[in-house]
């Protein structure tokens, strides 16, 4: 039975930590969906910024592509085989600011559909027992289909913001059966490590 995970960081250049289990566990605020151990990553510019904030970032929702993480380029972080694939959701604006506080509001109703609803477009990487989650992609953005085998560093889609996300950002989670509903959560760490919230994560281009 496997314990943990070890994965490569799934990109590259500058993404800051968030939601990270070296933090607190269940890193989400729940178990739900076999999350207790996920990660988030948001991209960011040359600077580690993501897009920055105005007073309309404020007061109403933004469009995806003024964030610069989206549609940056993710990667295999282990080698497998690709056991579910799907980009037929829509990328939906982002949410900061006061219109962030709506979006949480409604996150309940929005998850009763169940997981595709919360991870958006995905990709599942079965290696040794385990299988490693890619979610909110952008629509229409992926590179492999069901049953291909994927090196470490194989291109799989591009990040967006589709799914229970507040703007661009990689969701990454480890679980021990490609059966979301049924599956347990299986602690990751990626090069060895574990980041904390916070941390600039710059892998070079």
């Amino acid at each position: 039975m496997v314990t943990s995970i070890d994965l490569e960081y799934p990109f590259r250049g500058k993404w800051l930590v968030q939601n990270s289990p070296a933090n607190r566990v269940p890193s989400h605020g729940t178990a739900l969906l076999a999350t207790s151990y996920a990660i988030d990553f948001v991209p960011g510019d040359g600077a580690g910024r993501t897009a920055p904030i105005t007073f309309g970032s404020l007061v109403r929702p933004e469009p995806p592509e003024r964030f610069p993480g989206f549609g940056r380029t993710l990667l295999a972080p282990v080698e497998g085989i690709v056991v579910a694939a799907h980009d037929t959701e829509p990328d939906h604006p982002a949410y900061r600011g006061l219109p962030s506080i709506g979006y949480a509001l409604t996150q309940q109703r929005r998850a009763q559909p169940g997981w595709i609803a919360l991870a958006g477009n995905h990709v599942l990487v079965e290696t040794d027992g385990v299988v490693v989650a890619l979610c909110h992609l952008q629509q229409g953005s992926l590179k492999v289909q069901t049953g291909q085998l994927v090196q470490v560093g194989t291109t799989l889609a591009l990040c967006g913001n589709s799914g229970n996300s507040t703007e661009p950002h990689v969701h990454v989670q480890a679980i021990n059966t490609p059966d979301i509903e049924r599956a347990n959560a299986v602690p990751l760490s990626f090069k060895g490590s574990l980041p904390r919230n916070g941390e600039i994560i710059d892998i070079p281009e």
